[in-house]
């Protein structure tokens, strides 16, 4: 039987991450779940590209807008469902018995992973449970939370669309059904927090996800966001 689930990753110089990113997917070809692995690259200008030749990944290539590549990098994938993890996401040991179990559902539902940050301390255990309950109480889990997702509903919602910041909140609020949590932990970098401050990205993240409900323009937001 096909393996049903192909894996996307974006990434743009993701060298330091990306290895064990990819080493803790192993699981999942030993355990028959993955058949494919995209890796849609916005442009790096290290060994990221090398990184992903050496693993055998499908490369695609195109501009640096993490929906863009989102999109690409799906529409280059066969599989019955979607994996989509940051190049800085690390799925803990075990994470295939819950997905296997997950995708033997009827009707499975789409779903996330519980957010944990590496070396974050205190504040970052703060940061984190904040996120799971986002995620939870509002159904509105971030791209560094993973997204297992059925291709047919992938599909319905539209898909990931071109835009630079936001794009999987608006992939999940057009899904139409409720996420499910998965019972395994999704291990991300602190880096951005600790470089700018955990108080001062948290509130950034809060006024930029408030300004996009509010309707403003995603290229407006990044380029603030990311300035």
């Amino acid at each position: 039987m096909t393996a049903p689930i192909s894996l996307v990753i974006p990434t743009l110089n993701a060298e330091a991450e990306l290895p064990h990113c990819l080493a803790a997917l192993t699981e999942g070809l030993t355990a028959g779940l993955v058949r494919e692995l995209v890796i849609s690259d916005g442009g790096s200008g290290d060994a990221t590209r090398e990184i992903a030749d050496a693993v055998g990944a499908e490369l695609i290539e195109g501009p640096a807008s993490r929906g863009g590549q989102l999109r690409r990098g799906v529409a280059a994938t066969r599989g019955d469902w979607l994996l989509v993890l940051h190049a800085d996401t690390v799925l803990t040991p075990g994470w295939t018995a819950a997905v296997g179990a997950h995708l033997r559902q009827d009707d499975a539902p789409p779903a996330y992973f519980r957010l944990r940050f590496r070396d974050g301390g205190r504040r970052g255990r703060l940061v984190a449970g904040w996120a799971n309950l986002r995620a939870g109480l509002f159904a509105l889990p971030y791209g560094d939370q993973g997204l297992l997702i059925r291709r047919r509903d992938y599909e319905a919602a539209g898909g990931y669309p071109d835009q630079p910041l936001m794009e999987d909140v608006a992939l999940v609020r057009r899904l139409g059904r409720p996420l499910t949590a998965l019972p395994v932990i999704a291990e991300t970098s602190a880096r951005h927090y600790a470089r700018r401050g955990w108080l001062r990205r948290g509130a950034r993240n809060l006024w930029t996800l408030a300004r996009y409900f509010g309707g403003a323009d995603p290229e407006g937001l990044a380029a603030r966001y990311y300035r």
